[in-house]
């Protein structure tokens, strides 16, 4: 059984990790205009039930990745979402 120390720990623990959680939103504190964009991506991708769609802007980066390791393109796996675009692209 815990004893009064070690529960005002815990509470003290997890107030500490709410207030982190709260303060870390990532996304919140991105551009308005690029929250605005993610947005309009999820909703495409909601109509579409989830397939990649035939634009390479439409594709998530899991997807991307794919596409890159069968053109064998080097350095991909440090690559982010528009950087895949691009190489893949290049490579076409």
């Amino acid at each position: 059984m815990a004893t009064t120390r070690q529960r005002k720990a815990a509470q003290q623990n997890v107030k500490s990790a709410q207030r982190a959680a709260t303060r870390k939103r990532t996304i919140a504190s991105l551009p308005k205009s690029t929250r605005s964009e993610l947005g309009k991506q999820a909703a495409r991708g909601r109509r579409r039930g989830g397939e990649a769609g035939h634009a390479l802007e439409d594709r998530n980066r899991q997807q991307l990745y794919r596409l890159a390791q069968e053109q064998d393109i080097p350095g991909r796996s440090k690559m982010g979402k528009w950087e895949l675009i691009d190489a893949i692209r290049k490579a076409r």
